[in-house]
């Protein structure tokens, strides 16, 4: 992908495993939110195909897409949560009781009442993560999930999406934490300059990795 002359991402080719927690890795302007956005509809590539077992359309039905900068809507906790719910045809008591239990379970149960727009930055970011899970995605994207974040905000993040991947959900982040890849990874998709550099699973990445600009990256060294 091409934007005002600058290659954005690829050419590559990269396939899914079907289960796990892919990282995916690499400085800034390396091409790791425009992946997600491709794997997610949000962009179409120029050139070359993605393929979704069942098809494109169906795949985006089985999806959640959680921003950096979490989009909430103006109104309660439970609202916002139930909302994908309700926008799907649930009753409104049906989609608040759903929405209550996921609250519960991202640590916002004292809070429904709330308007999301007063949360914290870490209570804003579980609210996301509450809401994308709501109709149980097969496969959920998430872009830097804990930027900003405190450590403590983290802590609870990161062990959402550990319960998340035991449930079943696959997931795929982008993160520029190498502490919190090393924790979370399963896989990491390596990137640079829109080039997919590498692609290992997190334990053999991160003790051997195979590429130059990968060991520079760990290293912290600045690449070209």
């Amino acid at each position: 992908m091409r934007r005002g002359g600058r290659r954005l991402l690829g050419p590559l080719t990269l396939r899914l495993a079907e289960a796990g927690l892919s990282v995916v890795m690499g400085p800034n302007g390396a091409g790791k939110t425009t992946l997600l956005r491709l794997l997610h509809g949000l962009e179409r590539p120029q050139a070359g195909a993605l393929h979704w077992p069942g098809g494109a359309h169906d795949a985006l039905g089985r999806q959640a897409f959680v921003f950096q900068a979490p989009i909430l809507l103006r109104r309660s906790v439970l609202a916002n949560i139930a909302y994908p719910l309700r926008l799907a045809g649930a009753s409104r008591a049906a989609a608040r009781a759903a929405a209550a239990e996921r609250a519960a379970e991202a640590g916002l149960g004292d809070h429904l009442d709330r308007p999301a727009q007063a949360l914290s930055g870490g209570e804003k970011q579980k609210l996301a993560l509450a809401r994308a899970l709501i109709r149980a995605p097969e496969v959920l994207l998430l872009d830097e999930p804990c930027a900003s974040l405190d450590n403590a905000a983290t802590r609870d993040i990161e062990a959402m999406l550990r319960r998340i991947r035991a449930a079943g959900t696959r997931i795929v982040m982008s993160t520029h934490d190498l502490g919190q890849a090393r924790r979370l990874a399963d896989d990491v998709i390596f990137l640079h300059a829109g080039r997919l550099i590498e692609a290992a699973p997190g334990a053999a990445f991160f003790a051997a990795p195979r590429t130059p600009e990968a060991a520079a990256h760990l290293r912290g060294d600045l690449l070209p």
